[in-house]
């Protein structure tokens, strides 16, 4: 760890933080300074969070709250203001694969409540924290989208259509607040071996072509993308290091943004890269241009 802690005095919630990606931001967040929420639905693993984060050091609190639930996104910021007087980053980390398998052979109640927790969790989130960040006319929001965002992901149609919404949320936000010095952005954090990676292999063959790539990563050890990776990535997004990069889909294990600076940022804040784009003319040229500047 350098010298400097990027988020000292920062007021950081983290849905999703007992367990996963979730607890690994929430970790990085603490061992930059920050001052920590964390949320998520169960209550004893989230206990558990919170104790290793202060045997770490870090000042947080926890709250359990079902993100998929308007009010419970409500309480998460209430208890944020409460402890601490502010927030300055948000982090969507809670979601769920939901019910896996051929589209027309899956369970209809659980393909909307896995929309309900990626997607309206996401939305319930950011519209809870929104109001004190533009009173404040500053803040960080870190989103997470995954595997079927930006491709088919056959199988997983809940999860795949759920986190190609919140990669469109995020964009859109972006805009919307970008005249109150609010950066909004997603990371996609690669083949994370989480409990989601047990949910495919309990899945067997309804998990279709996935099944047989969790299994190999896992049989040779490789274990997928290190969860300290998208971690780092979104210390990256909610310090002042990101500046002025905003509307974003960065993939935390292929895109070079620990060599970004100030100039590169500016140059992909004038390119489509990065973004959800139907690929034309009016498109490619840009893209072209960012490729042959090494943008990214």
């Amino acid at each position: 760890m350098s010298g400097e802690l990027v988020m000292t005095g920062k007021v950081a919630i983290v849905t999703g933080g007992s367990r996963g990606i979730g607890e690994a931001v929430a970790a990085a967040f603490a061992r930059e300074g920050a001052r920590l929420v964390v949320a998520a639905r169960t209550e004893p693993e989230l206990r558990q969070a919170a104790e290793r984060l202060r045997g770490r050091g870090a000042e947080v609190r926890w709250v359990s709250a079902d993100v998929s639930q308007a009010g419970d996104a409500d309480r998460i910021v209430q208890a944020a203001l409460r402890a601490f007087g502010r927030v300055d980053v948000l982090v969507n980390a809670a979601g769920v694969y939901g019910p896996i398998g051929p589209m027309w052979d899956v369970d209809a109640s659980a393909w909307v409540q896995a929309i309900q927790v990626n997607l309206c969790g996401t939305f319930f989130c950011c519209r809870a924290v929104l109001p004190h960040m533009i009173e404040r006319r500053q803040g960080k929001i870190v989103n997470f989208s995954g595997g079927g965002a930006a491709s088919p992901l056959p199988r997983f149609t809940a999860y795949g259509v759920s986190k190609a919404a919140v990669v469109r949320l995020t964009e859109t936000l972006a805009e919307e607040v970008k005249e109150f010095n609010i950066q909004v952005n997603a990371i996609a954090p690669g083949a994370v071996d989480t409990r989601l990676q047990d949910a495919v292999i309990a899945a067997g063959e309804r998990a279709g072509a996935l099944l047989a790539r969790i299994r190999r990563l896992r049989e040779t050890g490789a274990g997928g993308v290190p969860r300290e990776l998208p971690a780092s990535l979104a210390v990256f997004l909610a310090s002042p290091k990101s500046g002025a990069l905003t509307g974003k889909l960065i993939a935390a294990p292929y895109d070079a943004w620990t060599s970004w600076d100030a100039d590169r940022i500016a140059k992909l804040m004038t390119s489509p890269w990065l973004t959800l784009r139907r690929l034309d003319h009016a498109t490619l040229r840009p893209l072209l241009d960012t490729i042959a500047d090494d943008a990214c």
